[in-house]
């Protein structure tokens, strides 16, 4: 029997195969919260549910979201390779059992 390595994220659960993409994932995850916590603080009238939404899109499109306010907005509108794609590549089989 083979011993596979893997990495679990803290906050969510998901398993990577190695650590660097574990704590990539962790550290989009904590600004995910705190973009929703700043979104909770200052505007009214926005669901609980839809901060977290909300927090999560803009963390996983912080790369294009920083290319914006550097000055290139229109990289907002671009096409971008769909989320659950790009999360698929880095994590583990494993978590799908989890």
């Amino acid at each position: 029997m083979a011993v596979v390595a893997v990495w679990k994220c803290d906050r969510d659960g998901a398993m990577f195969d190695n650590k660097k993409d574990a704590e990539e994932h962790d550290k989009m995850l904590e600004l995910a919260a705190n973009i929703t916590a700043l979104i909770e603080r200052n505007v009214d009238g926005v669901s609980e549910e839809a901060c977290e939404e909300i927090g999560l899109m803009l963390a996983k499109r912080r790369d294009v979201l920083a290319k914006a306010c550097k000055g290139k907005p229109e990289a907002l509108l671009e096409e971008e390779q769909s989320d659950e794609q790009a999360d698929s590549e880095n994590v583990t089989p494993l978590a799908a059992n989890q």
